[in-house]
């Protein structure tokens, strides 16, 4: 807790995500924009506001996010893992309903490296018979 805000840090993929949180009218903003202005897909924009939905906490909380790195995807999953670490730093009694929906873990999956000799991480080049 810092002052009267109460802090999480969200990763995703590439993506690190540094949310505060505190009692307000339900205001999130990220990187300085309004989070439909920023997050331009719909989709991206729920994931946010997933664990604040499930815990009934819509319009509770004003939300500040600074995040880098990554794309929209990454980005908006870094952000609902940083808000949710919040929320459990505000009221940790949040934290089996927040767990049960799968939000407190960090999703561990990763782009597969590409391998020598292939086209991508398992594509194989064109095979010619003749």
């Amino acid at each position: 807790m810092i002052g009267d805000w109460n802090y999480g840090t969200g990763r995703r993929k590439s993506s690190v995500a540094r949310v505060f949180i505190k009692k307000g009218t339900g205001q999130i903003t990220v990187n300085g924009k309004p989070v439909e202005q920023y997050f331009g897909r719909q989709t991206s924009i729920m994931i946010v506001k997933q664990p604040l939905a499930l815990t009934n906490n819509v319009e509770t909380f004003d939300i500040k996010v600074n995040v880098h790195g990554g794309g929209e995807s990454g980005q908006a999953g870094a952000v609902r893992h940083g808000v949710t670490r919040a929320l459990i730093d505000y009221d940790a009694t949040l934290k089996p309903e927040l767990s049960n929906a799968g939000f407190v873990t960090r999703d561990a999956r990763e782009v597969e490296r590409k391998k020598v000799g292939l086209h991508g991480a398992r594509r194989r080049k064109q095979f010619s018979k003749r």
